[in-house]
This record gives C-alpha cells, structure tokens and sequence, in this order.
C-alpha cells in the first residue's frame, strides 16, 4: 500500500501490491487492513447519513398527517409544527455530532496497519474505531428516534383534528420519544472522548 502512495499505480499495480498483504487470506484479515482514518470518516457519515434520513422520514410522516388533516380542521395546521420541530431536532444531534468527531480526526503523514499496533499507531487504530462506534450509536439512535417522533407525531396531529384536548396529552408523548436521541447524543459524546488521534507521531 505505502508503494503506492509515493508512485502513480494503475489498478493492476494495485492488485499485485495488495496481493502481497493478507486480503487474499481472509475477509477479517482485509477487514484488519482497512485504515483506521477510513473507519473515523464512516462513523462522521454514518452519524450524519443516519440522523438526517431519520429526520426525513418524520418529517415525512407527520408533515403528510398535518396537510390531510389541516383539510378538515384547519386550526391544527400552526400548533402541530411543532412535531416537525423534534423532527428536525434529530438532524441537529447528527450534525453536532458529525463536527465533534470531524474535530477530533488528526491526519499523519503515512500510515499502513501494522500486525500488532504499538505506540502513536495504537492510538490511532483505537480512535479510528472509536470513532466508527459512534456514529454507529449516534446515526442509529437518531434514525430510530425520528421515526418514533414521526409516528408520533402523525398520531397526534389525527387526533387532536378530531379532539382537541388530546394535544397536549399527545405531546408529551412526542417528548419521551425525542428523548430517545438525545441519549444517544449524550452517549456518543462520553464514546468519542476516548476516540482522541495523536496531534504529532509518537517515537
């Protein structure tokens, strides 16, 4: 891999230089020899990828519940906005988390995975890692809690079109449910501190 990095290599050469490390042996091996940068970018992709699709899907499924029944009863159409609140609040989380994590990524100069990683490159393989767990908690957490505050909030927009005095006891609800990805917020943030990559390389 490092052969390439300093030469142009077509991708014929890149087969032959990979050839000489261990993807040819098992999956877990290439896996193993995946960069650990690569992993970090994932985890900021997949807190942002994630947490976005679950705020579009609530929007989604409140927004369509809102304008069917704002048909019948108007009045629900300004109050009701507020489900679509909590809903955008999830993309918020990811995207908090997404900069928190893109801060904490630290480039080197040349790096290749080592058998057995000691020193600086330790460090650096532990938070690539650490940082691919948590966006897998963040993204997932925040896609689960957009759909519940969607659902949620398709309810209570039905509902409150039919009786009115069902609103407040149907947003409390609505709260609980965005709780849900406040706490992977909060978890996330207690992960990505161990997930810190050396400033300098380390002799």
């Amino acid at each position: 891999i490092c052969q390439c990095a300093t030469v142009n290599c077509g991708p014929y050469q890149w087969v032959a230089v990979m050839s000489s490390y261990c993807f040819d042996e098992s999956w877990s091996c290439a896996f193993s020899s995946i960069p650990p940068f690569m992993f970090a970018g994932l985890g900021v992709a997949l807190a942002l990828g994630l947490s976005v699709i679950g705020a579009a899907w609530g929007i989604f499924l409140t927004g369509s519940s809102i304008m069917g029944a704002a048909i019948k009863a108007p009045r629900i159409r300004s109050k009701n906005l507020v489900s679509i609140i909590f809903c955008e609040a999830v993309a918020i989380y990811g995207v908090i988390m997404a900069i928190i994590m893109a801060n904490k990524m630290q480039g080197s100069e040349e790096f290749a995975v080592p058998a057995e990683p000691k020193g600086w490159q330790a460090q650096v393989v532990t938070a690539g890692y650490c940082l691919f767990a948590v966006g897998l908690s963040v993204g997932f957490s925040n896609l689960f809690c957009g759909v519940c505050v969607g659902i949620t909030g398709s309810g209570c927009a039905l509902a409150d079109a039919q009786k009115p005095d069902m609103f407040v006891k149907m947003l409390v609800i609505e709260i609980f449910g965005s709780a849900l990805g406040l706490f992977g917020v909060i978890v996330g943030i207690i992960q990505a501190n161990a997930g810190q990559f050396p400033e300098h390389k380390l002799q």
